[in-house]
């Protein structure tokens, strides 16, 4: 198995500072107390205006567990789209989600409460890039991370989440792909399937950050805790870990495995929606937040059902085929 990865045009973050490892609690009841009023106006709201909300596990507790439709990782929230009976989705998650919901949902009014909810994997690639690798490998199918813009999935031949990236490469039957843009997700996929990677430099700003000498410390500090990592860490982190999976993998793995101590290598956003949702486990943050998802906040989705802002749009000329890339994922 060989990895090609294409000269760097994004680095590593100069933030190293480690870590914090703190117990997980519920949401307390004040903070309760104080969302309580964004909670019932948005309730009313999705009433009134026929709509629904879709919500990433990253989200904080008061979204997660007060407004939130439907929650889940990038692969849920895409299958959940496609059957969505209301005519308005919010979106509570970053960019390229709020993209792929309008994708699967034309007809739809999609809403991105926060348009400053990016996402550093969707910044680092553009569609330009793809046709040179394109260009630069012919023949090799492309393979993209749904965190990417719509332009880059129209060049793709099919994307893929961290729930399904392995079953999205080896469904294509091939010695080797060019996977972009996330590098670790790549070179971690590329040891699970034995598959040639043509790899893209980008990373995800959490992610990349968590190192494997802060999952050795923190099982110097907790002993016998059980650690999760998700599969966007460098690939030394996930081989430090006891599994690694995507969100609702992990969220799977809590619920069926009842570890008495867990420690999410992630956003720690999650760690402290499952701690509501499994209170008889202690939960260890490894805690880095998310910049992107935290933007997207109560009032956010409040003003944003109140006023129909930011209403997501998608270029017809590229839709289509990103469409399809999406679909052949979903199809898998």
């Amino acid at each position: 198995m060989s990895q090609t990865t294409i000269p760097a045009t994004t680095h590593r973050s100069s933030d190293s500072t480690p870590a914090r490892h703190l117990p997980i609690r519920p949401m307390a009841a004040a903070t309760w107390d104080a969302a309580a009023a964004d909670i019932d106006a948005i309730t009313a709201l999705k009433r009134e205006k026929d709509a629904i909300v879709l919500a990433h596990n990253y989200m904080t507790g008061d979204i997660f567990h007060g407004v939130a439709d439907i929650t889940g990782d990038s692969l849920a929230l895409a299958r959940a789209a496609q059957h969505v009976a209301q005519s308005t989705i919010v979106l509570a998650g970053v960019h390229f989600m709020a993209e792929t919901a309008k994708l699967l949902n034309p007809g739809k009014r999609v809403l991105l409460p926060d348009l400053r909810a990016g996402c550093s994997l969707a910044a680092s690639v553009t569609a330009a890039d793809v046709r040179a690798l394109r260009a630069a490998n012919p023949g090799v199918p492309v393979v993209t991370y749904v965190n990417t813009s719509v332009a880059v999935k129209a060049e793709s031949d099919i994307c893929c989440t961290s729930g399904n990236a392995v079953r999205v490469v080896e469904s294509l039957g091939v010695d080797r792909v060019i996977m972009i843009p996330d590098q670790y997700l790549a070179r971690n996929i590329a040891a699970q399937t034995g598959v040639d990677m043509i790899i893209w430099p980008g990373a995800c700003e959490v992610h990349e950050q968590f190192t494997a000498a802060e999952v050795r410390a923190l099982r110097d500090e907790y002993p016998g805790v059980t650690v999760l990592a998700h599969p966007e860490c460098p690939p030394e982190v996930v081989a430090a870990a006891d599994f690694a999976g995507s969100t609702a993998q992990m969220s799977d793995f809590v619920a069926g495995r009842r570890a008495n101590m867990v420690a999410l290598v992630t956003e720690c956003s999650m760690s402290a929606n499952l701690a509501d949702a499994h209170p008889e486990v202690e939960f260890i943050g490894m805690c880095r937040l998310c910049p992107h998802m935290q933007r997207i906040t109560l009032k956010g989705i409040r003003t944003a059902l109140e006023t129909g802002r930011h209403e997501i749009t998608v270029d017809p000329q590229i839709a289509d085929r990103a469409r399809l890339a999406v679909e052949r994922m979903l199809a898998v």
